[in-house]
C-alpha cells in the first residue's frame, strides 16, 4: 500500500500541455476505468481543472506505477512522452499525503486561497466513487483532504480578502453600501474583467443589472446571462440616474464620463451615493468626479493597493494554514501505520473467539440441564471475559507507533497466532 501522486500544474507546464492533458467530460470516466485496469494500480483518482491535472493513486509499486502512468497519459492524449515527461512531477507516500492536504486546502492554486478548488477535488472523488476505482485506502484519504480543507477555512481567514481586481470592487462595494441586494448595478463594458464584476456582483445580492456595451448585440447576450436588461451604449448617461454601483471597462481612449455630466446625474439623483469603479486603462471615466459629493471613484490602482496588501494577508494565513496541514498529516499516518496492525488485531480476536466457544460448547455438554436464561447469562459473561482480556493489546497495537513491529511480533507469538487464523 503506497500513495502516490502523478501530474501537473500551472507551475510545470503552460496551458497548451494542461489543455492536451486535460480529461473533460466522457474522458475523465474512460480514463479513470483505463487507469484503474493498469498493472500495479490499485485505487485511482484523477483531479483535472483547468491550472491541474493529478493521478491519486495507491499502487504496489512506485518506480513502476511512475512509468505505466505515464506511458498511459503518453498514448491516451497522444503526447510525445520525453516533452511530458519534463513537466511531470511525482509525490509519494508522506510527501503526496501533504501534496493533496495542499491541494484540497488552496494552498498550491494559483491564488492561494480560491474557493473552488474544494468543489472540483469533491467532484472528481464523486466520479471515482460511481465508477468504483476508489477502496478504504483513497476513500480514508480524500475524505480526510475534505476535513482538512474545511478546517482551513474555518480556522484561518485565507479567504477572506479579495485578491482579484474584480471582487476587490465588490468588496468596496460592500463596505460603502452593506446590504447590495436593493443596488442597482451597471456594467459599462462586456469585457472578462467586468463580465466577472458582474457575476460577483449578483453572487452578492445584486439583483438590478444593466449592461451596456457598443456592441449592442453583446450587450444583449451578457444581460440575459445576469438576468438583466442591455441599454444602448449612447444612452447610458440617462441610465446613471437609477444606478448605485457602476463598474467601466470600455478601453474607450477617452472619457465617456464628464465631470459635468455627473453633476446632472447627482442632482436628479438627490445627490443619493454612486460608488464608481473605472480599471480601464487609459481611464474613461473623469478623475474630477471624484471631488463630487457622494461619489465615490476608484481606478485600478487604487484596487490593486487593496489587492497587494489582501494577497500579503492571505500569504500570513497560509503560515498558520500549513501548520494544519502537518498536523493532519501526522493523524493521517498513525492512521496507515495503524492498517499493518489490523491482521494481527482480527486475528487475536478470532483465537479468542474460539477458545470462548470451544470451553463453552464444553460447559454446556457438561450440564445439558441449563435452561435457556442460565445459558444466556453464561455466554455473556464468557464474551465479557474474553472482550477484556484482549482490550489491553489491541489498544498497545493502535497507540504504539513505534513499537508495533515488535508488538505484533510478541503478541503473535504469546498468543500462538502463526497466520492460519487470518
Amino acid at each position: 500500500m503506497k500513495i502516490i501522486v502523478v501530474g501537473l500544474n500551472h507551475n510545470t507546464a503552460a496551458v497548451d500541455v494542461r489543455e492536451k492533458l486535460a480529461f473533460n467530460g466522457p474522458r475523465l470516466e474512460e480514463g479513470l476505468l483505463k487507469i484503474r485496469e493498469l498493472p500495479d494500480i490499485e485505487e485511482v483518482v484523477v483531479l483535472s481543472t483547468c491550472n491541474r491535472v493529478e493521478l491519486y493513486a495507491d499502487v504496489r509499486d512506485i518506480g513502476k506505477s511512475f512509468e505505466t502512468i505515464s506511458m498511459f497519459l503518453s498514448k491516451f492524449h497522444g503526447i510525445d512522452r520525453d516533452s511530458l515527461q519534463k513537466s511531470l512531477y511525482l509525490h509519494n507516500d508522506s510527501d503526496a499525503v501533504r501534496h493533496i492536504f495542499r491541494v484540497a486546502s488552496s494552498l498550491d492554486s494559483m491564488v492561494v486561497g480560491e474557493p473552488q478548488i474544494l468543489g472540483q477535488l469533491k467532484d472528481a472523488f464523486d466520479c471515482a466513487l460511481r465508477r468504483k476505482t476508489t477502496g478504504i485506502f483513497l476513500n480514508k484519504l480524500m475524505k480526510k483532504a475534505i476535513s482538512v480543507a474545511k478546517r482551513v477555512r474555518t480556522e484561518t481567514k485565507i479567504a477572506e480578502n479579495a485578491v482579484s481586481i474584480s471582487f476587490a470592487a465588490v468588496e468596496l462595494a460592500r463596505k460603502i453600501f452593506t446590504d447590495l441586494s436593493e443596488k442597482s448595478f451597471m456594467l459599462l463594458g462586456a469585457g472578462e474583467m467586468a463580465e466577472l464584476a458582474a457575476r460577483h456582483m449578483v453572487n452578492c445580492g445584486v439583483k438590478d443589472v444593466t449592461v451596456v456595451n457598443r456592441t449592442y448585440e453583446r450587450g444583449c447576450e451578457l444581460a440575459t446571462e445576469f438576468n438583466g436588461r442591455a441599454v444602448n451604449f449612447e444612452d447610458f448617461p440617462k441610465e446613471l440616474v437609477h444606478t448605485d454601483i457602476l463598474f467601466c471597462s470600455t478601453g474607450a481612449p477617452t472619457y465617456v464620463l464628464q465631470k459635468e455630466e455627473m453633476q446632472r446625474v447627482m442632482k436628479e439623483r438627490r445627490q443619493r451615493s454612486v460608488f464608481i469603479i473605472d480599471i480601464s486603462v487609459p481611464r474613461n471615466i473623469d478623475p474630477e468626479i471624484n471631488n463630487l459629493d457622494n461619489v465615490y471613484l476608484y481606478n485600478v490602482d487604487d484596487l490593486q493597493g487593496t489587492v497587494d496588501a489582501n494577497i500579503l494577508e492571505r500569504k500570513k494565513e497560509a503560515e498558520r494554514a500549513e501548520a494544519i496541514v502537518e498536523e493532519e498529516i501526522e493523524s493521517f499516518q498513525k492512521w496507515m501505520s495503524s492498517l499493518d496492525s489490523v491482521p494481527t488485531v482480527v486475528a487475536l480476536r478470532n483465537k479468542a473467539e474460539a477458545i470462548k466457544r470451544e470451553e463453552m460448547e464444553r460447559l454446556l455438554n457438561k450440564f445439558p440441564e441449563l435452561g435457556e436464561k442460565e445459558r444466556k447469562a453464561i455466554e455473556y459473561m464468557a464474551s465479557a471475559i474474553t472482550k477484556k482480556l484482549i482490550h489491553p493489546p489491541t489498544v498497545a497495537l493502535k497507540e504504539n507507533a513505534e513499537d508495533r513491529e515488535m508488538l505484533i511480533a510478541t503478541i503473535r507469538k504469546l498468543y500462538g497466532i502463526n497466520g492460519e487464523e487470518e
